[in-house]
């Protein structure tokens, strides 16, 4: 009897240990629930890195459920609204006062409401691969299930319900797993509003620019957030992930009106408690959904993903594994190729009834700007400036037109000699503003008297350097060049920095909370490109390294728009091209890593969501349907809590597809190409039917260049810097044209057109005739190039789609020079046929053909 007992009571001892603890396993993940007297808690969480477990040292499991029986309602404490004891955001800056209340309320900074923090207290093994908790609560019971996927093994697939017991609003938090301590963490982001290595204290640059890490466990929004995901990598480069359900984000434009401002779902890197673990709130505390009767189920999914590498392997996991970004470009197609688009706006460009061209005499000198109807402080509907110096002298170049070249350029060219100082004193040199004021006779900056560095850059550096490299024995310019870069090396610190502004009357310091984190450092790169002059190399590395170090590393950095108090905006994409060029002249490979990791931070600022669909909606009454008008693809003028997609989404000036382009042919990450080729193709319901030239916000659809005429310049600029990225990618090297200067401001596309191209050896120049080449399938581009003895006629056709396609191609040669071509050699084969004027075409899905005329 004695022994019998022992045996029974082994047994019910080994059946009561199996019940308290459940468990999920596979070949990446370990984890498992203990019971305890406060609830079920996990007991170990481990992921396989290489051949080895690696045991998460503060495991969890905790819940939390927010309610109210009121709808939150309040602003933030004062201390929030202060910079440096001033007031924040400063009344000046009143594009900013909405924008920061909507992100400074207890709801956004997870305040709002009680917080029932619980370890449930059922749970169940259903399977292997499932287990099922419960907890009862007053207010609700909470059920969570918890399955491994059976796809990608390092991710948790969870499902919440919630089943109320009383009315009220009601918000769900996702499970912390683990919790991790700030000295094991690596980097932390939720794409399109922060990213850092540290955490930040001071709020307003943590929270409101995103520099480092916010210690506020704040609530993000689907409307500014890049991908809708929160990413923290631990020091041992294990990278964590909560992602809502790709559904569960709000619709920006439901069926006929823009709805982009509503808040379903929101992330964010810490629990309500601030332990350091991302996680999904769903729904958002008093809004719409979480108002809730009694007795209403309420469920919802995420997924907590593990991968074994940096945070931007992740975020590709989570972009095309859970967001199913890529197959979204098989929805993709054009009513209009890219190269059709830059003959349209071309015709618009040249007359200046439609593009605005405004001719006024300043100091003697006959200037000309298009109107500009933006925001600028002074302005009284007089503002013009001019955009793109470098695509201007491209088209006039490629189309030979006396419209650009005698009606046009020398009166924009004497626009920008008039827009940079020269006579004595601090800032001489300087560009004194963008913008001219015709009734007032002045230049000024677009948000107060002040001059800026990186202005000097960009205005004088940039549209000279780009101008000289068309007009390369132009002394006066080679003078005004070296006038601008002696000042860069002026106002540069001993440590290689520069400050953001100078007032323009007392020369103090302006916005001195803030670093100059943008690519200033630039111009002084043209400097020595074009100068030859060392000492500028010199001085550009120096602010390269300090731009490296401080912001690069970092993940903080600033825009170059004033009117939002310089948010991070694409001038982030634009320093990813700053750093390439650097390498391109240095050769050291320091500045082309810094290339690309700014340039996978800036992935961040690309929308992967919502997912693109063949629902029919509206707009402005015509039907559409979804993929067509969809944001995912797209990028912000500026994101995060601060920027313009806060209001009006993202924009459709896609600087960075050729440099994203590029980055993939040096990386091998094919998520550079896939963002590239989602901004450019298939957007033609943001044209405007007379003009081509597209919308900038992506809220306006189809108002064209609205109050923006310059913007086609750009638009032009980036359409050729993306096509002939794509041209040397394909062709691996055999077609490739040297590339200028990047344009001022709004991104990292390049100039073309200064110096003949490499086609399979031969030298060309690129030309732009409307009518010359026709196609009929608008998913075939364009490009057309002749030989400098004007012998051979280069076509270059690129497939923008990844299916096959056929067409045919009618060339006009009365359009070029009249001389009739006789045969027609395939370069990217070995056929040589008859040229007939109408040429058939079959390319491979994303195929090139080059074609030569003899």
């Amino acid at each position: 009897m004695k022994y019998l007992f022992i045996v029974l009571f082994s047994l019910f001892a080994a059946s009561l240990s199996a019940q308290q603890k459940v468990a999920l396993a596979n070949e990446r993940l370990q984890i498992e629930w203990t019971a305890s007297p406060e609830g079920w808690k996990i007991s170990r969480m481990a992921f396989k890195k290489a051949n080895q477990w690696v045991p998460q040292l503060w495991p969890s499991g905790k819940y939390t459920l927010l309610y109210t029986a009121e709808k939150p309602t309040g602003n933030s404490p004062t201390s929030f609204k202060t910079v440096a004891g001033t007031p924040w955001p400063d009344t000046l800056f009143h594009y900013l006062k909405n924008r920061w209340a909507d992100a400074a309320t207890p709801v956004a900074l997870n305040t709002a409401g009680t917080a029932l923090s619980f370890y449930p207290q059922k749970a169940v093994q259903v399977n292997n691969n499932t287990v099922r908790f419960v907890y009862d609560a007053p207010i609700a019971t909470v059920t969570t299930i918890v399955s491994l996927d059976d796809i990608y093994k390092g991710d948790l697939i969870i499902k919440q319900q919630l089943q109320t017991k009383k009315a009220g609003y009601f918000s769900l938090a996702s499970p912390t797993l683990f919790t991790i301590p700030e000295k094991d963490m690596k980097w932390t982001t939720v794409p399109g509003y922060f990213q850092g290595r540290s955490f930040e204290k001071n709020i307003t640059l943590g929270y409101a620019y995103g520099q480092g890490v916010p210690e506020v466990p704040a609530l993000y929004r689907e409307r500014g957030a890049g991908t809708l995901t929160s990413i923290i990598t631990i020091n041992n480069n294990i990278s964590v992930a909560a992602t809502p359900e790709p559904q569960l984000g709000r619709d920006p434009w439901r069926h006929d009106h823009k709805t982009n401002n509503e808040w379903d779902v929101a992330v964010s890197h810490k629990n309500r408690n601030g332990a350091l673990f991302p996680t999904v709130y769903y729904p958002v505390l008093g809004e719409p959904l979480s108002q809730l009767k009694k007795d209403t189920l309420l469920q919802y999914g995420l997924r907590i993903s593990f991968v074994n590498g940096p945070w931007d392997k992740m975020l590709e996991h989570v972009v095309n594994d859970i967001n199913h970004f890529k197959e979204q470009l098989a929805l993709r197609n054009n009513t209009q190729s890219l190269s059709r688009r830059v003959e349209r706006m071309y015709q618009y460009l040249i007359d200046p009834k439609t593009s605005l061209v405004n001719f006024t005499n300043y100091k003697g000198l006959k200037i000309a700007g298009q109107s500009y109807r933006g925001g600028v402080i002074g302005s009284q509907g007089d503002a013009i400036k001019n955009s793109d110096y470098g695509a201007m002298w491209m088209l006039a170049n490629a189309t030979n037109d006396p419209l650009l070249k005698d009606s046009l350029l020398p009166y924009a060219l004497n626009f920008k000699l008039v827009q940079q100082q020269t006579d004595t004193g601090f800032f001489k040199g300087a560009a004194i503003g963008q913008y001219y004021l015709t009734k007032r006779k002045k230049f000024v900056e677009e948000w107060g008297d002040f001059v800026e560095p990186i202005s000097l850059t960009y205005y004088v550096m940039l549209d000279i350097g780009n101008i000289l490299l068309f007009e390369p024995a132009n002394k006066e310019l080679q003078r005004r060049l070296r006038l601008g870069a002696d000042l860069l090396l002026q106002w540069q610190k001993t440590n290689g920095s520069w400050d953001v502004a100078y007032d323009r009357f007392t020369r103090k310091p302006l916005f001195t909370d803030l670093k100059d984190l943008r690519p200033t450092f630039y111009g002084l790169l043209v400097a020595a490109r074009i100068l030859k002059d060392e000492k500028y190399l010199v001085a550009a590395k120096k602010g390269a390294d300090w731009f490296i170090k401080n912001a690069v590393d970092n993940g903080a950095f600033i825009g170059v728009c004033g009117d939002t108090r310089y948010a991070p905006d694409f001038a982030t994409g634009q320093s990813a091209q700053a750093l390439l060029d650097l390498f391109d002249m240095t050769h050291d490979k320091k500045y082309q890593d810094a290339a690309i990791a700014t340039a996978k931070i800036y992935c961040s600022s690309i929308m992967t969501h919502p997912q693109a669909s063949e629902k029919t909606k509206l707009v402005k009454g015509i039907s559409r349907k979804d993929w067509q008008i969809e944001q995912s693809g797209l990028s912000f003028e500026h994101g995060g809590i601060l920027g313009s997609s806060n209001d009006h989404g993202p924009i459709l000036l896609c600087s960075h597809a050729g440099m994203f382009v590029r980055m993939f042919q040096l990386t091998g990450d094919s998520l550079f190409i896939e963002m590239a080729r989602a901004a450019a193709i298939g957007r033609d319901v943001f044209l405007d039917e007379q003009t081509s030239v597209a919308s900038y916000y992506w809220d306006v659809m189809s108002q064209g260049a609205g109050p923006y005429p310059h913007h086609a310049w750009w638009q032009i600029g980036w359409i050729t810097d993306y096509l002939l990225a794509e041209t040397r990618y394909r062709t691996k090297d055999q077609v490739q044209f040297p590339r200028g200067f990047v344009t001022p401001k709004v991104g990292p596309h390049q100039s073309y057109g200064f110096q003949p191209g490499l086609i399979y050896g031969t030298n060309a120049d690129l030309v732009i005739r409307n009518g010359l080449v026709e196609c009929d399938n608008p998913d075939v581009e364009y490009i057309i190039a002749q030989s400098k003895d004007k012998k051979k006629v280069f076509l270059i056709l690129l497939n923008d789609i990844n299916k096959p396609v056929s067409g045919n191609i009618r060339i006009q040669w009365n359009k070029l020079d009249g001389r009739q071509r006789t045969s027609v050699t395939t370069l990217t084969g070995t056929a040589t046929t008859k040229a007939d004027e109408t040429q058939s075409l079959q390319l491979e899905p994303y195929g090139v053909k080059v074609l030569a005329f003899q």
